[in-house]
């Protein structure tokens, strides 16, 4: 996939200008570029596409002389269609021949391994980069006049991480962690690797990212940047696998509910995302319903699945006869399946069901889009609205869960999310099959089967005795926590359970008279608010957590503090194995400064380094810190003054009439995260804000500008 930051693989900071698009093979330019300002489009194309009709449009923009950039992904698949091959497709070599046949004024190939290119002949002109270089080479070829292409050879993730679960490729031996303390939530990893399994993640502290293991591709993209929040592990022998948990035999189990299918056909609905198995799950179905005798057919609408887009099937089922079309209708469905909850909400997939007669299981998961991977402003939709919406048009007695997180409590891995869902629907009465058949289907499949058949078990448990399900749920997650020390107290406020928790950090983070400076400041705000607005504390606590996030900026020192952090560890060990080989990825300022432009790669024998490191804290901001004098520091400093001003005003001014601006204000320093440029850039852009916000802070009331709370 496109690597370059901006969604679907635009030049970053260009896309208002150069558009990117799916879909039209770029003849829609042709018609548009002589009535607007813009100079230059780009398309993107698959090898598939060009084959088939791709390199007809090329040659129509050639002949029209447009200015255009064609991103040819050759992926050897075809992902509009399930991700096969192309049949009759060209390599390399034949497609660079029949675009210099074209006139094409400039070609560059990018690709993930510069070792396929050592020994081959291109034409004269034709360049070969890594793909490190992609984003330059969309802006070199957006300066070339004429139609350009960028050929970007990289097999597709999608189908790589198909053929490691089959074992027809290798797995890269080390997976990709991020510790959450380190992470600032910036969304620049996502923007990098423009991949779905980089993950926002809602904590105590705001916005974190996440990787999602079960969908990771393991092509380590997400480590470019300046970003120390990112590790390297290498599972141990000692790593969990399955269920920890006494299987469910099938005597154990009733006999689903009434059947509320008709009872010489019924329909199922699976609405979810590529790349979880949805279609897999459809042919298990469709096999389950030939193996007891029923005539089946089945329609995978599969889009934009191999890039993480929504897959609908559609599986329909006759006791007598060949059956009709294998495409529900309105009303027709009787089991729906919402695998995942945005792609369910959709209207388009909604009309299918009726009131009266679907049974909906709703996976209430919050799987994030491309776009809230790499845009810190973009939150996950109202989950009960999505949800409501759903009910709305179905039968009352459907299933709504976080099937995503019992299955992966339950068996270490929600991959097994699906099935698990199927199972609820079938003990619900909505799939009129015997049990025997489904778990026949799962062994044919050939996959995972015992973990598969203990899915659909469990599922069905949900429906039959939830009080064993939830039982068990709780048994596989009885491992023992650490303390947390961010809880709250009873009887304590949050305004209180903030103040007392942040004070303790920052004492941890630097000393007593830090933390006592910001606790100063925060009970000033509540005593001013009290007078002002009595009864309220939201800009008390705004305050109490945005000072905090600027006074705890994460310096080389506070790095190492919370690089060594036992939450971390003992997550690890959980994850991976106790006896999992970590590695820190790291790139300091100061060797940056001297020209090393990768990052580091430091195991655990770097700890000790780390825990002299911490003790240095004291340093910081004085004379002898060694890293107090890099910009981004100073200017991490100057946010703190700053905002200390800045509340001085707000308190100073602070009226009822003016009360929502000035909670807004406080706040804005929400919207500084990341590191080094990343976090400069939104410097700039907070301070924008910040002065547009103060201009009104004795005027009316504007419309909240962004910068609020991430915490959940």
């Amino acid at each position: 996939m496109p690597r370059d930051g901006a969604p679907y693989g635009g030049v970053p900071g260009r896309d208002r200008h150069r558009p990117v698009a799916d879909g039209g093979e770029g003849l829609q330019w042709i018609g548009i570029a002589p009535f607007v300002d813009r100079s230059h489009y780009v398309q993107n194309l698959g090898d598939g596409t060009f084959d088939h009709s791709g390199s007809l449009a090329i040659r129509a923009a050639v002949a029209s002389g447009v200015n255009v950039t064609y991103k040819l992904l050759y992926n050897s698949a075809v992902a509009m269609t399930g991700g096969q091959r192309a049949v009759g497709g060209m390599g390399i070599e034949q497609i660079i021949e029949v675009l210099r046949a074209e006139r094409v004024a400039r070609i560059i190939v990018t690709t993930e391994d510069m070792r396929r290119y050592r020994k081959r002949r291109l034409p004269r002109g034709v360049e070969v980069w890594s793909r490190e270089r992609i984003g330059e080479a969309q802006r070199v070829l957006a300066a070339t006049p004429g139609v350009t292409v960028l050929v970007h050879d990289q097999e597709c993730a999608t189908e790589k991480r198909r053929k490691r679960k089959r074992g027809q490729l290798e797995q890269p031996e080390a997976n990709v962690y991020i510790n959450e303390r380190i992470c600032e939530g910036c969304g620049d990893c996502g923007r990098k690797s423009n991949c779905l399994s980089v993950q926002p993640v809602p904590t105590e502290l705001g916005r974190k990212t996440q990787i999602h293991q079960g969908s990771c591709n393991v092509d380590y993209s997400c480590l470019d940047g300046d970003c120390p929040a990112f590790m390297t592990v290498v599972p141990g022998a000692a790593r969990m696998s399955g269920s920890p948990l006494d299987p469910v035999a099938a005597e154990e189990l009733p006999d689903p509910r009434a059947v509320t299918a008709l009872a010489d056909q019924f329909g199922i609905r699976l609405a979810g995302v590529g790349g979880t198995g949805v279609v897999t799950v459809s042919q298990v179905l469709a096999t389950a319903g030939l193996l007891a005798g029923w005539a089946t057919r089945s329609l995978d609408q599969t889009g934009l699945a191999q890039k993480g887009g929504a897959v609908v099937s559609d599986v329909r089922f006759w006791r007598h006869g060949p059956g009709t079309s294998n495409k529900l209708a309105a009303g027709e469905c009787d089991l729906y399946v919402g695998c995942d909850l945005l792609v369910a909400a959709d209207a388009a997939n909604l009309d299918v069901v009726a009131a009266d007669r679907t049974v909906a299981v709703i996976n209430t998961a919050q799987v994030p889009t491309g776009h809230m991977v790499a845009d810190v402003t973009r939150d996950f939709p109202d989950t009960g609205e999505l949800v409501s919406r759903i009910r709305d048009l179905t039968r009352p007695d459907g299933q709504t869960v976080d099937a995503r997180r019992l299955t992966a409590a339950l068996l270490g891995d929600d991959q097994y999310t699906n099935i698990l869902m199927v199972g609820i629907g079938f003990q619900s009465g909505a799939i009129p099959l015997p049990a025997v058949a489904v778990e026949d289907a799962i062994r044919l499949n050939g996959v995972a089967v015992e973990a598969n058949i203990q899915a659909f078990r469990r599922g069905r448990q949900l429906v039959s005795d939830p009080g064993a399900f939830h039982r068990a749920v709780a048994a596989a997650s009885a491992d023992e926590p650490l303390d947390d020390p961010w809880a709250a107290r009873p009887g304590e406020s949050e305004l209180d359970r903030l103040l007392r928790t942040r004070h303790d950090d920052l004492v941890a983070y630097q000393d007593a008279a830090y933390a006592e400076r910001y606790a100063a400041t925060v009970r000033r705000v509540r005593e001013r608010e009290q007078h002002v607005v009595p009864g309220s504390t939201e800009l008390a606590e705004a305050v109490a957590r945005h000072l905090y996030k600027l006074m705890a900026y994460k310096d080389e020192y506070e790095v190492a503090r919370l690089a060594l952090d036992e939450h971390v560890g003992r997550d690890l060990a959980a994850r991976f194995g106790t006896d999992a080989a970590a590695a820190w990825k790291l790139h300091p300022p100061v060797l940056r400064a001297v020209g090393v432009d990768r990052k580091l790669t430091l195991g655990r024998w770097f700890a000790p380094a780390f825990k002299g490191l911490v003790p240095m804290r004291r340093l910081r901001g004085t004379r002898l810190d060694p890293f107090g004098y890099a910009h981004v520091r100073r200017v991490e400093r100057e946010l703190v003054e700053d905002y200390v001003a800045v509340v001085d005003r707000l308190c100073d001014r602070l009226t009822t009439t003016n009360h929502g601006v000035a909670v807004q204000i406080a706040r804005l320093p929400d919207m500084v995260r990341g590191y080094e440029e990343v976090k400069l850039a939104n410097v700039r852009n907070y301070r924008d804000q910040q002065a547009e916000l103060l201009a009104h802070l004795d005027g009316p009331a504007v419309p909240e500008l962004g910068g609020g709370d991430a915490v959940d």
